[in-house]
């Protein structure tokens, strides 16, 4: 496959891993998290331990993207480093749950938060279908056209949010939260109960900084991969923790806990919390701040799944009208679309938070542990103590999983079976790859 042009810089790769995390589960997990632990305090303290798991799982990812610096994600990564049998359950994850089911997410929070804003009744899952096709469209066109466009809207994105928060804190005095009113079944938990219920409620957010490593899936078409790959990991995975943690603060303090917790409110805390600081006039405008936001979510899946794909057709594991060359990867864009809006039709949100975050935890945790393989050379990243930190992402990760899948055992399996089939299907492709494929591979180990 010719190499695409490297046309993206760093401000661009940077603005695509905001718009990839700022998205669905921020402006939805904490209403279902305070319901379960039943403290806003907990809650704050769920986002703060997470962001800390985000940061050093994007160190790790740094260090793989500094020797690799073409697009595929952790297709191209375990491929390269474990074997292909693990690249293509990387690919098949990617392309049933990293980028199709969290577009679905992202596609059906928008519509959670949009349909209240209009004065027509649509059908179920309309407008989050609308959204998919709109961004699919807008991809098509063109890398650098789609680009400049998303970066104007993440850059606006920003700055409402920031005015949000600002505002929230101005707003102070007429903040109604707290640690009162939590229900009475929480208080009845065991020590043991909690942790484990802790543990699950962040396994649902990690979803929501899931795309801190939505740089490596288009490394190709940017400019200087080895050096502003990693850069972009970082530093958009440290500025949106900072921002996560302003917003969730907001979110379970300034509505009374029994109110955000409501079943009408309980998916759009966000919205609730507008209201409860400036009224239903300040919950309409954050509304429409929050669908700005979703929609650039979902546009920046859109376009960085597709690459994935590319990469696994060139290979041999995808057909081949799956590869791009010099424009769009059109083909690949509208296959991931077709299966977004699959998974708006049989799927929930509440459903897709537990079953995205621990899939997607658990196939990061494997390829960040391959930073271990690594050969030991100079490149043009390096950090202090990257290899730690990946290792705490992943001990941190496998933890976690392990806690929630006792907590959920129907989303441990659902998980499970995923990773097994993308591992299982490996022998179907083998007839269809080329008879070189992978044979130059020579990563050595530590």
């Amino acid at each position: 496959m010719a190499a695409p042009k490297r046309c993206l810089d760093i401000a661009s790769a940077t603005m695509l891993v905001a718009a990839s995390m700022i998205g669905a589960g921020v402006y939805t997990t904490s209403g279902f998290t305070l319901a379960y632990l039943g403290d806003s305090r907990l809650v704050v303290a769920a986002w703060i331990v997470g962001g800390i798991i985000a940061i050093c799982g994007a160190i790790g990812y740094s260090s793989l993207a500094s020797h690799f610096t073409e697009s595929g994600g952790e297709y191209l990564f375990l491929s390269k480093t474990l074997h292909p049998v693990a690249g293509l359950m990387a690919g098949w994850v990617s392309l049933l749950a990293g980028f199709t089911g969290a577009i679905a997410l992202a596609a059906l929070s928008l519509e959670a938060y949009l349909t209240p804003l209009l004065s027509i009744d649509l059908p179920d899952g309309c407008l989050a279908i609308g959204s998919i096709l709109v961004a699919a469209c807008m991809h098509t066109v063109g890398v650098r056209s789609a680009a400049r466009a998303q970066d104007v809207f993440v850059i606006v994105k920003m700055l409402l949010i920031t005015g949000f928060i600002i505002y929230a804190i101005l707003q102070f005095s007429r903040w109604a939260g707290g640690t009162q009113g939590a229900p009475a079944a929480i208080a009845d938990k065991t020590t043991a109960q909690s942790y484990l219920e802790f543990a699950r409620q962040l396994v649902y957010i990690s979803l929501s900084y899931a795309g801190f490593n939505a740089a490596i899936y288009i490394a190709s078409e940017i400019k200087s991969p080895g050096r502003n790959v990693p850069r972009a990991m970082i530093g958009g995975t440290c500025l949106v923790t900072l921002i996560y943690i302003l917003l969730n603060a907001i979110f379970v303090y300034a509505p009374a806990p029994a109110v955000a917790t409501e079943y009408s409110n309980i998916s759009v805390i966000a919205a609730t919390a507008a209201n409860a600081i400036g009224g239903a006039s300040f919950a309409t405008v954050v509304r429409i701040i929050i669908c700005l936001s979703l929609f650039t979510s979902v546009s920046a899946m859109v376009m960085t799944g597709p690459r994935v794909y590319a990469k696994m057709a060139d290979d041999g594991f995808l057909p081949r009208f799956f590869v791009f060359r010099s424009r769009t990867p059109a083909a690949a864009i509208w296959f991931q679309a077709v299966f977004a809006i699959t998974a708006i039709l049989v799927s929930t949100i509440q459903y897709l938070l537990g079953y995205l975050g621990l899939t997607l935890s658990l196939c990061s945790a494997l390829t960040i542990s391959m930073v271990f393989r690594l050969p030991k050379k100079d490149t043009d990243f390096n950090l202090p103590l990257m290899k730690t930190a990946a290792g705490i992402y992943v001990a941190a990760t496998l933890f976690l999983a392990v806690l929630f899948a006792i907590s959920d055992p129907l989303q441990g399996v659902a998980s499970l079976i995923t990773l097994i089939i993308g591992m299982i299907l490996y022998p179907l492709f083998l007839f269809h790859r080329s008879k070189d494929a992978f044979t130059n591979i020579d990563v050595e180990t530590d």
